[in-house]
């Protein structure tokens, strides 16, 4: 792109002071030399008809809310959960068909939790040959075409594995 000669300046100068702004966001107008520099806060596109809203970000699974009572029999232990699925021994592949199916099987026997054993996290640096599991889990929960259906993940109690181990809350 080509910088503006002297004489184009100008005359661009003197279009851009006969401008408007059309949104009512708020601007500044910082100096630059002999032009002007209009600097807006960018304000989101309305949606036009026929067209899909943008959807908010998703909240992270472990980030969402249940009640307090439902917390307090996680952290206790006190849950029973209606399935379980060990992930020992699979690789990424597998673990995703396994945790695609169970949460299949489980939404249509009506299940609420599901208690998903994936394995100790493994510390150090990358590329960490064990856990890869563990780590991909989040993201392919969130993922899943079964997101919507889960109401939370939660770290499971130490009777169900603890660190090693997380509890899948299904919405009814």
């Amino acid at each position: 792109m080509r910088s503006l000669s002297p004489d184009e300046a100008e005359l661009w100068a003197r279009v851009a002071s006969t401008i408007r702004p059309l949104s009512r966001d708020k601007f500044e107008i910082k100096p630059a030399g002999r032009l002007q520099e209009i600097v807006s806060t960018p304000r989101p596109a309305a949606p036009t008809p026929g067209s899909t809203p943008a959807r908010p970000a998703p909240v992270p699974f472990d980030r969402k809310t249940l009640d307090g009572s439902w917390d307090k029999k996680l952290r206790g232990g006190t849950v029973e959960p209606d399935r379980v699925l060990d992930l020992h021994g699979m690789n990424l592949d597998r673990a995703w068909i396994a945790i695609d199916r169970t949460l299949e099987q489980a939404i249509a026997r009506g299940d609420r939790v599901i208690l998903l054993v994936t394995g100790h996290h493994r510390p150090g640096e990358p590329p960490v040959q064990r856990g890869k599991i563990r780590a991909a889990v989040h993201d392919w929960l969130a993922a899943s075409r079964h997101s919507g259906r889960i109401a939370a993940v939660r770290g499971a109690h130490r009777r169900h594995g603890g660190g090693g181990s997380l509890y899948l809350i299904l919405k009814r």
